[in-house]
């Protein structure tokens, strides 16, 4: 099968997901992509560039059986701009957020413009896909809300066929790349105990989240700060997307921490980035929202104890039996004190961590040469192949 994916933000972990799946499908997946900024613009304007670069490859001689356009896109009109050479190309429409359930900043009012194009876009498409299941019951749950914000004709009756041809399909994981950052993270911490460079044995608590709101990154550092008044010892990584605008609670947590921050910002490179999950040994997740949470897996499958709140996505990515587990190793927590609290335990040795081959079980049904197979057998089925 020939198939053609549109993405208007090919950058972060949208970029991994589709190189990813391009690398592992057994079809040919050709990508037309834009540059990853002016996310107002790519959902309002970017439909019209997509329909220009897709016409680009049209013109070489390739056909598409299936389109599979990402939740930034306008699917209408991309397809209006197409329809005299894709008419009769069914459409895949894969969900990685939307802007129905999204959180708002403080003073923040929502814009019902980018929910309706999640909205349109989905009953535009033939299949629709969601990258969890707790992404998919969110947005089915809010969305009878917006539409009854409209004075009238609001379709309500047309959910239950909206929600018949939803499903879900957790993105794939690069566990390979992870692994090989392996030795060299091992070798750096060998230096690092040898030298006895920035306290070594000390255990080391990773945030490897997007710098902003939605991941109350104010809430963690309240509970380090916390920690570290009542004697807890710990070294960090603080890493993930930074942004020219960054919350305050970094400056003040690095100039509180910064002999004991073993990196501090973006990795540049996803080499460096997996050698900093390996050299960590706790992952923290305060997140108010989210849709999925590739980073917090991706640092499972390299040796890192979750400690995640029990609510969103989390309960659905750990597997049930680790919940509350009867070996002492607590992965879900309710509230800021049961973080502080949970945390506290794992940091003195009074709760165990979950061993690695158990971490490493986690995100292992997500590693592309497994994930990429159930991509394949969804495109081949809306395709009709």
């Amino acid at each position: 099968m020939n198939v053609l994916f549109l993405e208007p933000w090919y950058g972060g972990s949208r970029r991994r997901f589709l190189d990813g799946l391009v690398a592992h499908s057994a079809h040919e997946v050709r990508a037309v992509t834009m540059a990853p900024r002016y996310w107002t613009w790519r959902v309002q304007g970017g439909a019209v560039t997509l329909a220009e670069k897709a016409g680009e490859v049209l013109d070489e001689g390739w056909r598409p059986d299936l389109v599979v356009a990402s939740d930034m896109v306008h699917l209408p009109a991309f397809l209006a701009l197409t329809r005299d050479r894709l008419a009769a190309t069914p459409v895949v429409l894969y969900l990685h957020e939307d802007r129905l359930t999204y959180p708002l900043d403080e003073g923040e009012v929502r814009d019902d413009a980018y929910a309706s194009v999640n909205y349109l876009s989905a009953l535009a498409a033939d299949r629709v896909v969601f990258n969890s299941a707790f992404h998919r019951d969110d947005f089915f749950r809010v969305l009878p809300d917006l539409l009854r914000r409209f004075p009238d004709y609001t379709h309500v009756g047309a959910l239950p066929g909206l929600r018949a041809k939803s499903g879900v399909l957790h993105p794939g994981l690069d566990l390979a790349g992870l692994d090989a950052a392996r030795p060299a993270a091992e070798a750096q911490r060998a230096r690092e105990r040898q030298v006895g460079e920035g306290q070594p044995g000390l255990p080391v608590v990773l945030w490897n989240h997007r710098w902003e709101y939605d991941k109350d990154p104010a809430a963690f550092f309240r509970v380090m700060n916390r920690l570290d008044d009542a004697g807890a010892r710990f070294r960090l990584v603080l890493a993930g997307k930074t942004f020219a605008e960054q919350p305050a609670a970094f400056e003040a947590g690095f100039r509180r921490y910064a002999e004991r921050v073993l990196h501090y910002g973006y990795a540049e490179s996803f080499a460096d980035y997996a050698a900093l999950l390996w050299r960590s040994d706790v992952v923290v997740s305060t997140s108010v929202h989210e849709f999925f949470d590739l980073s917090t897996l991706e640092a499972i499958h390299c040796g890192c104890h979750p400690l995640l709140p029990d609510r969103l996505t989390y309960p659905e990515l750990v597997p049930e039996r680790l919940h509350r587990p009867l070996l002492h190793a607590p992965v879900l927590y309710e509230g800021e004190e049961g973080l502080f609290e949970t945390l506290r335990a794992v940091l003195g040795g009074e709760a165990q961590r979950l061993p690695t081959p158990v971490l490493r079980e986690i995100p292992a049904d997500l590693a592309w040469p497994l994930q990429a197979p159930r991509f394949d057998a969804l495109f081949e089925e809306v395709a009709g192949q």
